[in-house]
């Protein structure tokens, strides 16, 4: 039995007068208005009016419109590479130690703002607020992690590799780097993007999700006055027209997007056009590998979090449980009893909340009709299963079993509070299954033979993999996927790597 949605006794409004971000385009340090766009004379006006287009932001565990946000089309974010462009060469000579200073200064602003950010966050995404509050956390962290990395870059030792000449080894900035990023983590995977590029020393265009923009918005307005005018610009708008003129721009170096396999194939198709580099962390089908010998109440208990952290809307989730069939009913009575203990609620109702809304109305229909057809082609709700009562996009907390090999629900990623869960009889099955999906982010082994472990771990083809724990992220260490989950790495000196250029210089010294 599911328990109803909680909401607040006394529903005072998230946001407060000033909180919300100026609804415009952050271009060459100032907030603007969009470009004009060129049309017919139609209905009294003249070719150059102005024909802006809008998107309401809402607020999906009320469906409230909180915030209007221009459709920015191809002519501003020509505009806004241009100034990044002006910005990038005096930018790119900042040396670390000031450029890390200023990385630092950032950290603090936002820290000094934190509550706003949360609460933003919250409002726009329907997160409860412990979830915006570790969001913010870690954008925080990740500034302050890439100020002391940039600090510390290691290459290959200078040397005399041929005759007579010296080789230096440099890493120098990219250039102008277009950022394309999702509406589940709008802050933090900004700042995925932001820190390193800054850190290279490249300049930015951004371009927030059409549904959640609002606190890389307010980024730009908190941090606008210490950053040089052109380093950071944001773009509102859509794929189709803001990110594809990103992925398709020649002044652009480096496009770099998290979000959708379908959107990750159309940057990537786009940018071959002008040979950039791209950087893609896509979706995920995360397996979660429980042994026989596993401590089941651990694996469950860590599945209340890792399956449902963000109402299931996370690309490392552990949605998918491949269970020996020796513990399954155990196992199964576990997860059932921790997914039955989360409260659901408007995060207004208190710190107790541990699961708000899905992101949108037209996620919210995705995600059930993902379940009815699970459902009719022979899985079975255990726990939750369909929606919850408005307003708002609540669905319940789901555990299915029963799932067959190879069902739709247990490969396509749902991206929703659903946990899949099926059986195996021998290693080998579990790994050809859990192997066995597009998608190559995330996955996890529970055993408590470090043996098994690190045998498992070694032959599961997905960039990251936990070992009795599942959605443990730090700074310090890369994040990114194989196969259908992209290439690139986000956090850690990789991502450092991955937003520079290896340049040699080799200085003849012979007489």
């Amino acid at each position: 039995m599911t328990a109803p949605v909680r909401r607040p006794a006394d529903p005072a409004p998230l946001l407060r007068e000033g909180d919300l971000p100026p609804a415009r385009h952050y271009i060459d340090g100032a907030f603007i208005d969009g470009a004009f766009v060129d049309g017919p004379f139609v209905d009294g006006a003249f070719p150059d009016a102005r024909h802006e287009q809008f998107t309401d932001i809402v607020d999906p565990c009320t469906e409230e419109v909180i915030a209007r946000v221009p459709e920015g089309g191809a002519a501003d974010v020509d505009r806004a590479v241009r100034a990044a462009l002006a910005a990038q060469e005096q930018w790119a000579r900042v040396v670390p130690s000031d450029r890390s200073a200023l990385l630092h200064r950032i950290a603090d602003r936002l820290a000094e703002h934190k509550d706003v950010l949360v609460r933003l966050e919250t409002a726009n995404a329907g997160k409860p607020l412990a979830v915006a509050r570790d969001d913010v956390d870690g954008t925080i962290d990740t500034f302050r992690f890439m100020a002391g990395a940039l600090r510390a870059t290691t290459s290959m030792a200078a040397g005399e590799y041929a005759a007579g000449h010296l080789s230096v080894i440099l890493r120098e900035p990219l250039g102008v780097v277009g950022v394309v990023t999702p509406w589940n983590y709008p802050l933090m995977m900004a700042a995925w993007k932001l820190a390193p590029s800054l850190a290279a020393g490249n300049s930015v265009v951004i371009k927030p999700s059409e549904q959640t923009p609002l606190t890389t918005l307010k980024f730009a307005e908190l941090v606008g006055d210490l950053l040089p005018p052109g380093v950071v610009n944001v773009v509102t708008g859509l794929g189709p027209t803001v990110g594809h003129r990103l992925a398709e721009h020649p002044d652009i170096a480096l496009v770099a997007l998290t979000g959708s396999v379908g959107s990750g194939r159309a940057v990537a198709r786009t940018a071959a056009d002008t040979l950039k580099r791209v950087h893609l962390e896509l979706g995920g089908k995360a397996p979660v590998v429980i042994f026989e010998d596993a401590d089941l109440k651990a694996a469950a208990a860590s599945l209340r979090t890792a399956g449902y952290w963000n109402s299931g809307q996370e690309c490392g989730a552990g949605c998918r449980v491949l269970v020996h069939a020796g513990v399954a009913d155990r196992f199964v009575a576990e997860l059932v009893r921790e997914v039955g203990e989360i409260v659901v609620g408007d995060p207004r109702a208190g710190e107790e909340v541990e699961m708000g809304s899905l992101v949108s109305k037209a996620h919210y229909d995705r995600v059930l009709a993902h379940l009815e057809r699970a459902v009719a082609k022979g899985a079975r709700a255990v726990a939750g299963g369909g929606a919850l009562d408005g307003p708002g996009w609540f669905v319940a907390p789901t555990v299915l079993t029963d799932v067959p090999e190879g069902a739709e629900i247990a490969r396509e990623e749902v991206f929703g509070p659903v946990v899949t869960v099926e059986t195996f009889t021998d290693e080998d099955e579990a790994v050809r299954r859990a192997n066995d999906v597009p998608f190559g982010l995330a996955a996890s082994v529970w055993t408590e033979s470090a043996r098994r472990s690190h045998r498992v771990a070694g032959r599961l083809d997905f960039g990251t993999v936990w070992v009795n724990a599942h959605l443990t992220l730090a700074n310090e260490v890369p994040w990114g996927g194989f196969k259908g989950s992209g290439y690139g790495r986000d956090l850690s000196l990789y991502a450092l790597d991955d937003y520079s250029r290896t340049k040699h210089v080799m200085h003849h010294h012979g007489r």
